[in-house]
C-alpha cells in the first residue's frame, strides 16, 4: 500500500497528514481558505487521498503554515514511494486556467531541486500570500526528494496563475508516481 502518515509539531505549526498515492478521501484544513483550495485541487487532480489538518501561527502570517505544509507533504510522498520501484519516475503537464497557462515537470530522482519561474501580479489571493507559492514548492520538492520545474508561461490573475501551477504539479506528480508494475527502479544505477 502506497501510503504515509506524518505528524510534525513545532512552535509554529502542528500538522497531521495522511496520504494515499492511489486515491481516497480528500479533507484539507489549514486555516487559509485559498491554500485549502489549492491543496484540494492538488489532491483531486493528482488522484491522491489526502487528509490534512494544520494548526499554524496565522496570527503572525501565513508563511509558516504554507512552508511547513510543503515540508510534511513532501516527506509523505517520499515515505509512500518507498524504494521508488515500479513507478514511471517522470511526469510533465501543462494546465490552462482562463488567461493563465502553467507547466510542471518532475523527476522522482532522489535529487531535490527546484526551478520556479512565476510572478504574481496581485500580492494576495484571499488570505494567501501569492509569493509563498515558491516556498511551498521548494519545501515540497526538497522533502519529497524530487526535481521539480514549474513555470507560468503567461497570465495576469494571481488566482489563476497559482491554481494552474498547483494543478500542473499535481498532474505531473500523478504521472511520475504511476505504477508500471515492473518491480524495477527506473534507473541505470538500480536505485533512486
Amino acid at each position: 500500500m502506497r501510503t504515509a502518515k506524518i505528524s510534525r509539531k513545532t512552535k509554529e505549526t502542528d500538522i497531521e497528514l495522511s496520504l494515499n498515492l492511489d486515491g481516497g478521501n480528500v479533507n484539507v484544513n489549514t486555516g487559509i481558505g485559498f491554500f485549502d483550495h489549492m491543496l484540494n485541487s492538488f489532491a483531486t487532480h493528482g488522484g491522491f487521498g489526502l487528509e490534512l489538518s494544520v494548526n499554524g501561527d496565522l496570527n503572525v502570517d501565513d508563511h509558516h503554515t504554507v512552508e511547513d505544509t510543503g515540508i510534511v507533504l513532501g516527506k509523505a510522498f517520499k515515505e509512500a514511494l518507498g524504494d521508488k520501484s515500479s513507478i514511471e519516475r517522470f511526469g510533465s503537464f501543462y494546465v490552462p486556467m482562463d488567461e493563465a497557462l502553467s507547466f510542471a515537470s518532475i523527476d522522482v530522482s532522489g535529487r531535490p531541486f527546484l526551478v520556479f519561474d512565476a510572478e504574481f501580479p496581485q500580492e494576495k489571493c484571499g488570505d494567501y500570500t501569492s509569493a509563498l507559492t515558491v516556498e511551498f514548492m521548494r519545501a515540497f520538492a526538497f522533502n519529497a526528494e524530487i526535481t521539480l520545474h514549474v513555470k507560468n508561461v503567461y497570465g495576469s490573475n494571481s488566482h489563476h496563475i497559482a491554481e494552474s501551477l498547483y494543478k500542473a504539479v499535481a498532474h505531473a506528480m500523478r504521472l511520475a508516481v504511476k505504477s508500471n508494475g515492473s518491480g524495477e527502479v527506473l534507473s541505470t544505477k538500480g536505485v533512486l
